[in-house]
């Protein structure tokens, strides 16, 4: 089953309540769905997924209570797009190739960018133009679409040209094709809106288009032609997420505070702004933000206590109140459910998806290198692991710790730890440098964190401590010692975070007292290490599940992981 659930309409009856107590299963998914990495839509109800295999998902009226087919004969695709009637997809290819569908009026906009006899292209077309070019992102706004060559900075685009919505004033044709539009271009955001803001390499921010209610944050309510610095109360650096609607925008810090600029039917300052400012809700009541996301009528905040926000038109309910931030009246189990979940998306006016886009192993690694617990040694200062540094490179610790040191600024070599510990790459063109150096080619396709951890399960030669574990199945019924890793066991359990904290003595060995047996016990070591369990047709999952759910809860793991997630997404040998 897929790691997303929905909140509102996803079955194409719309439930006039803004009180929930749980997130909705999407039941259109075909089994072999484990895990979805993104999703987008359009104005005409069109949604459609990428799931982590690379495979594309589309949701219609006409397909809410059908099994959803992937769209046939694609590569693996790695990012979608969506605009007012359109969508891109961008492939997971050595040379990515950018295809789309949906509306391509030539009569009108143009926004997939080729001259077409049809209307709309009902399937994923690839973008001919753009074969040459070494594309790394792309992204939609209303009818209009965006390409990034990662590689020369390069931004191409096309689509409607009114009020600088494509960024050059001097385009005054409607068929638009792909063209070149903008050079030193190192990052784009768009969004369900008629304007866009980029970083360019100088480490600015820019924006262009409709700002007719300020969205822009430029101090003024005019259109605007052509890329035109933002200015800030707070460094560019500090900028976690942007978040764009229909007359609105929103910027989300790496601290949890929430600036946004725009009409007052989102901002909730009363009046309208045309700058920056941090959203009065959660200005002064310590209320730290962990995700937000837009529709093209919905403003919607997740805080780190799992409460959720609305401003706009949620679930059906347009009135009085959607120019009112208001929480979503939920029950005990919502909020249990809603910690386990780590991203949020708005979908148009009445819907709302949540869903883990990291694994419960890397949430629990990152969670060790930021507090440096139990770390054995640094690299400029920062406390580390040495045999996980060793595990993921392939090198000693102390050849990767002279070069970081000798050729890496304190950021790169922060956003290499971060791959290393949770498989993210903030900084995907120089981490793969570093990696490069150390002979790891193609590191986000071929080098997974849980590959590397199966490496060291139960592996006697690296490990710094032993569990020790009654073998009821021997007939002497003598005591097994199973090899483990410290690091681990700090970062994925509760218990062993604790007793290391608080027995000085250097702990090597300790008993389980769980009272498991020894196949229940390698279980859960195996699902500390992998996120998995290696479970054979033959097991007998209810006894296992039973058993599991004991020893997970004895163990305290970190976070307490619902149940049903670990045998939804267990391995089948």
């Amino acid at each position: 089953m897929s790691n997303i659930k929905s909140l509102g309409d996803i079955n194409g009856e719309t439930k006039q309540t803004e009180k929930f107590e749980t997130l909705e299963t999407i039941k259109t998914f075909p089994e072999e769905v484990t895990k979805i990495v993104d999703v987008v839509d359009d104005s005409n109800n069109r949604i459609v997924f990428l799931s982590s295999e690379g495979k594309l998902y589309q949701l219609t009226k006409r397909n809410y209570h059908e099994k959803l087919k992937a769209f046939e004969n694609l590569p693996p695709m790695k990012s979608i797009a969506s605009g007012y009637d359109h969508f891109l997809a961008l492939s997971n290819e050595e040379k990515p190739r950018v295809y789309g569908w949906g509306n391509n009026d030539n009569n009108f906009y143009t926004q997939l960018g080729f001259i077409s006899k049809d209307k709309d292209i009902e399937k994923p077309t690839l973008l001919e133009p753009l074969k040459e070019q070494n594309i790394g992102q792309i992204f939609c706004i209303g009818f209009c679409s965006f390409f990034l060559n990662k590689t020369t900075n390069t931004l191409f685009g096309c689509g409607n040209t009114q009020n600088g919505k494509l960024g050059k004033p001097e385009i005054t044709e409607k068929k638009v094709v792909i063209q070149k539009l903008h050079e030193n271009v190192a990052n784009v955001f768009g969004g369900h809106s008629d304007h866009t803001f980029m970083t360019k390499t100088d480490g600015k921010l820019y924006g262009f288009g409709d700002n007719q209610d300020g969205e822009l944050g430029l101090g003024h309510k005019n259109n605007v032609l052509t890329p035109t610095q933002i200015k800030l109360e707070f460094p560019f650096e500090d900028i976690s997420k942007i978040r764009i609607s229909f007359q609105f925008s929103s910027i989300l810090t790496n601290d949890g505070k929430l600036y946004v600029t725009g009409t007052n039917e989102r901002t909730g300052f009363g009046s309208d702004l045309t700058e920056f400012k941090q959203y009065p809700q959660f200005k002064n009541n310590n209320t730290i933000i962990q995700e937000i996301d837009c529709g093209y009528e919905l403003f919607a905040i997740l805080t780190q206590d799992n409460e959720i926000w609305v401003q706009g038109s949620f679930n059906g309910f347009i009135s009085d109140k959607s120019s009112v931030i208001r929480k979503i009246q939920t029950g005990n189990n919502l909020t249990n459910e809603l910690s386990t979940y780590n991203q949020i998306k708005c979908c148009d006016i009445n819907l709302m998806f949540f869903f883990k886009s990291n694994s419960y192993l890397s949430q629990d690694l990152e969670n060790l290198l930021k507090n440096g617990y139990f770390s054995d040694c640094d690299i400029q200062d920062i406390p580390v692991h040495k045999i996980l540094i060793e595990t993921r490179i392939g090198k000693t610790f102390d050849l990767i710790k002279k070069y970081l040191e000798s050729n890496c600024k304190l950021n790169e070599i922060q956003d290499l730890l971060k791959w290393i510990y949770c498989d993210q790459m903030i900084n995907s063109k120089r981490t793969n440098e570093i990696l490069n150096h150390f002979g790891i080619q193609n590191a986000q396709k071929t080098k997974l964190l849980t590959n590397d951890l199966k490496k060291l399960l139960f592996d006697e030669q690296t490990s710094d401590f032993k569990l020790v574990v009654k073998n009821e199945e021997d007939e002497e019924d003598e005591e097994e010692e199973l090899y483990i890793h410290k690091f681990i066991l700090a970062a994925r359990s509760g218990l062993f975070l604790n007793m290391f904290q608080n027995i000085e003595e250097n702990l090597q060995k300790v008993k389980d007292y769980s009272g498991k047996s020894l196949e229940t016990i390698e279980l859960l070591i195996s699902f500390l290490y992998t996120d998995e369990l290696p479970i054979t047709a033959d097991t007998d999952q209810e006894f296992i599940k039973e058993e599991f759910e004991d020893i997970a809860e004895y163990y305290q793991l970190n976070p307490i992981i619902p149940m049903m997630d670990i045998f939804e997404k267990c391995s089948k040998i």
